[in-house]
């Protein structure tokens, strides 16, 4: 139980993993939403489209959690409580594309909206629990 990704779990940062990423409605509620996700250096990165519930939830409350599973081991997981340190539309078309091929396999992000304007989350762990 510490705030650093632990060695022996950052290999689920380079599955095809999906996290599961809990933020808080404006009444308390939790919303858990599925999303892809990054390692950066200690940060854990995920992306998604300004205007989102996750995105509103996010701007008005940082604290959030994670749970991800491995794809090959559903009884190895990475849970992590922390707090969004950063939002940011710089690099986040590139970054779409470079999880687009992690997770499909294709060079480009195929559910781009023309409205849509993407944007990077980073999360500074605060606590983490691990299984398996």
């Amino acid at each position: 139980m510490s705030s650093a990704i632990p060695e022996k779990y950052r290999d689920l940062f380079n599955k095809r993993a999906f996290a599961s990423l809990g933020t808080l409605m404006p009444d308390g509620r939790p919303q858990v939403t599925p999303v892809w996700c990054d390692l950066e250096g200690d940060l854990v990165v995920f992306n998604s489209a300004k205007g989102r519930q996750k995105d509103r939830n996010v701007r008005r409350d940082p604290r959030v959690a994670l749970a991800i599973v491995d794809p090959e081991n559903p009884y190895r997981y990475l849970e992590i409580r922390g707090r969004v340190v950063e939002i940011t539309e710089e690099g986040a078309d590139a970054h779409i594309d470079k999880m687009a091929k992690k997770y499909l396999g294709v060079d480009k992000y195929p559910y781009r909206q023309p409205t849509e304007t993407r944007v990077i989350y980073k999360i500074q762990p605060e606590h983490t629990t691990m299984m398996g």
